[in-house]
């Protein structure tokens, strides 16, 4: 953590600090907490996915005073939010826009750290924080996506509490719970908006926690090496990072007022606009566009109990990467096999993107049990192995190292030893 030799120059905030340190915690953990001088625009998307976070839960809580959790008025109500409430269209397509704004930054902050070992020794806890709120998250989206009770919500939410089944002994008994009956239906739909209402506020615990958890080993940074103490290679938090960050902020928004604006059904589903018929079935049920490669993971497998076990798998294996990675270099600059290996899970997990948004049938199920059978094998077989039989790249022993002597650039580097002489 930053120790902090901050005094308030106010009377009143030497009088409020002395009871409660609040302004000298805020110094030391944001004002002047000792950043990497060396991080890049991907780093931003901490920052970013905060943002998003507090816009959830705002445009959340005033959805839901005007929101009915009941099977008969769930439709109607979203349809007087839309019409008759004050900006209510502009509130809702928010939040729904948002959630899919949430996820694509989530992506890319994961991704960041999966490139530059941000998941290794020290930063075990942050990382696994990280996935529980990940699992949040996504248990959140499910239930908000049921919310509008359209015929994709109503069905959407039959099918993925029908995977509960499944479970061995107890199944049956949780997915009555779940359903509070035999089926979806009132109770259910109650359950979920109670359950969705509740956990942002349960993530946004987790978050300070991952923020601390964060501030104890500190950043880190592309090159991936430990900080020098003296300080060197560090610079304060404000106002370097925060202007770099409300940058990638401004551009960020303007991505999603694109998206609310000009394209606000686009990342949704048609069949969501018309209401809940349990007799009517929709000609293909998919999730959304953030849980379509974990949906294509579930139907690889043509047993319903082993395609809930890989599907949970997917998720709870990134929590262990941290001991799968057996490399000790942590940055995927000086690691030149596992960067590749990187880009092809990237393209992987696209394609099972993909493959999650069209019908079991055919060579989507060929191709969707390729992509399935390669991501565990990156995690389970690739990365172990790597650890023991890659060659790396020579490690700077500074931050500064690549910036002044320009390592990875030979012209560059000539040109410095030309001007030096």
């Amino acid at each position: 953590m930053s120790d902090s030799n901050y005094k308030p120059t106010s009377a009143f905030g030497r009088w409020f600090d002395e009871r409660l340190p609040l302004l000298t915690l805020f110094n030391g953990h944001l004002m002047q907490y000792p950043t990497p001088k060396n991080l890049n625009y991907w780093w931003t998307f901490g920052g970013i996915l905060t943002f998003c976070l507090v816009t959830q839960i705002i445009t959340g809580i005033v959805l839901a005073m005007h929101y009915t959790a009941h099977a008969d008025l769930a439709f109607s109500s979203v349809e007087h939010i839309m019409r008759d409430v004050n900006y209510g269209w502009l509130i809702r397509y928010i939040h729904a826009n948002g959630a899919s704004m949430f996820f694509l930054a989530v992506y890319i902050h994961i991704f960041r750290a999966l490139f530059y070992g941000s998941y290794k020794s020290p930063r075990e806890v942050i990382w696994i924080l990280g996935i529980i709120i990940y699992l949040l998250m996504m248990a959140a989206a499910f239930m908000g996506y049921v919310l509008p009770w359209g015929q994709m919500s109503f069905w959407g939410a039959t099918v993925i509490t029908n995977l509960f089944s499944a479970i061995p002994l107890i199944g049956e008994s949780i997915t009555q719970w779940l359903w509070g009956g035999y089926s979806v239906d009132n109770p259910t739909l109650n359950r979920f908006f109670s359950l969705h209402y509740l956990i942002p506020f349960l993530i946004l615990g987790l978050v300070i926690l991952h923020i601390w958890a964060l501030h104890v080993p500190g950043n880190n940074n592309p090159v991936g090496i430990d900080l020098k103490k003296d300080g060197s290679d560090t610079v304060p938090f404000h106002p370097y990072i925060v202007i770099k960050d409300l940058f990638a902020l401004v551009i960020f928004m303007i991505v999603f007022a694109g998206f609310v604006f000009y394209a606000p059904n686009v990342l949704g589903h048609s069949d969501n606009y018309i209401q809940a018929d349990p007799l009517v079935t929709p000609s293909h049920i998919v999730p959304e566009w953030y849980l379509l490669p974990f949906y294509a993971i579930l139907r690889s497998v043509p047993d319903k109990l082993g395609g809930v076990i890989l599907m949970f798998s997917a998720i709870l294996i990134l929590a262990a990467l941290p001991w799968l990675d057996t490399s000790k270099v942590r940055s995927a600059v000086f690691r030149p096999i596992y960067k590749q290996f990187f880009w092809i899970l990237v393209i992987d997990v696209l394609v099972l993107g993909y493959i999650g948004a069209m019908p079991a049938e055919g060579m989507y199920v060929t191709i969707g049990r390729v992509a399935t059978v390669y991501y565990f094998v990156h995690f389970l077989i690739i990365l172990p192995i790597l650890g023991f039989t890659e060659k790396t790249k020579p490690i700077p022993t500074s931050i500064a190292d690549p910036i002044f002597t320009g390592s990875g650039n030979p012209a560059f580097a000539k040109k410095i030893d030309k001007d030096l002489q």
